[in-house]
């Protein structure tokens, strides 16, 4: 199988998401940027390049991830795995408040930490589109 993503499966992946980003929800049109399509699952962990495991992302998720899957916990016990937007439901492990995301859970706060969702540029720019009603 190829590990390389046809125009095909990103507009599908693009079209699942309603071309937001399927960790920070930010939608692509309020984006500078090009979203790009994230394999939840990395090439280098065995993931493949397959729609159920590909994300739509913003560049900003997309670089803070790069190809991890996983980080320790804050108290740094237990290793926890990455929200996946596939099985994991974001309101369970995430909530608005403010502009700034918060982790209900331990993967909801990895993700947070490790994808530094509340990065003052960000919060300041959420809240933003919270206000013209372009966010979540």
């Amino acid at each position: 199988m190829s590990s390389r993503i046809t125009n095909a499966l990103k507009k599908q992946a693009a079209n699942r998401s309603g071309y937001r980003c399927e960790y920070c929800l930010l939608r692509e049109t309020s984006s500078f940027y090009t979203f790009h399509v994230d394999h939840i699952r990395s090439l280098k962990h065995d993931g493949l390049t397959v729609l159920k495991n590909l994300a739509y992302v913003c560049p900003d998720c997309n670089f803070f991830k790069g190809s991890d899957i996983a980080s320790y916990s804050v108290n740094e016990e237990e290793f926890v795995r990455f929200f996946n937007p596939r099985t994991d439901v974001w309101e369970e492990h995430f909530e608005l408040l403010e502009g700034a995301i918060y982790g209900k859970t331990e993967i909801g706060i990895a993700i947070v930490r490790i994808f530094k969702f509340n990065d003052v540029e960000r919060v300041i720019f959420r809240k933003q589109l919270i206000a013209l009603g372009q966010y979540p």
